[in-house]
């Protein structure tokens, strides 16, 4: 009886292990040019630190020490609702791959910025990270076309991803 239930659990929680692994492979060219400007958040998990916020974009520049200054901001509980920005500097990951970035708002400590997929045109982009708890979808312009909506959702069930947790962001 003993063996049969802790077998049970292991069992149980290796499934529960496996539901939850994702393809987080990024991009394999970038140019980094490219990617600097305004973007739109047309998607995202939800986390702490955007709850509420709508018309959010992050806009990324080039700072005088080499690193990316990132403004994000957006708008409280609806368009008219009260204006909130975090500034943060990103930079490339000292492990040299294309499409991996730190970024940090806290001083110190960096995340990951991880773009999974990103349009030939760079007119969207969908960034993750080492974890499967952060998604963004963003765009150049405030909404994405059905077909291209589709598309980014597919390859992201694919890769593993809980696509029914994806906040549409109104913008």
């Amino acid at each position: 009886m003993k063996t049969t239930l802790i077998t049970s659990i292991l069992v149980g929680l290796c499934g529960v292990a496996s539901a939850r692994q994702i393809d987080n492979s990024t991009i394999t060219a970038f140019d980094l040019d490219r990617y600097l400007g305004k973007w739109y958040e047309v998607a995202r998990y939800d986390h702490a630190f955007e709850r509420g916020l709508v018309g959010t974009t992050a806009e990324y520049t080039r700072r005088g020490d080499g690193k990316i200054k990132v403004l994000n901001s957006g708008y409280l509980d609806t368009l008219d609702g009260s204006y909130q920005q975090s500034v943060g500097k990103a930079k490339p990951n000292s492990n040299g791959k294309p499409g991996q970035l730190r970024v940090s708002f806290f001083g110190p400590f960096y995340g990951d910025y991880y773009i999974l997929d990103l349009a030939p045109d760079y007119s969207y982009s969908v960034v993750g990270s080492s974890s499967p708890r952060y998604l963004w979808i963003l765009s150049r312009t405030p909404h994405l076309s059905p077909e291209v909506k589709t598309r980014i959702v597919d390859n992201l069930q694919r890769r593993g991803y809980d696509t029914d947790k994806l906040i549409w962001v109104e913008q």
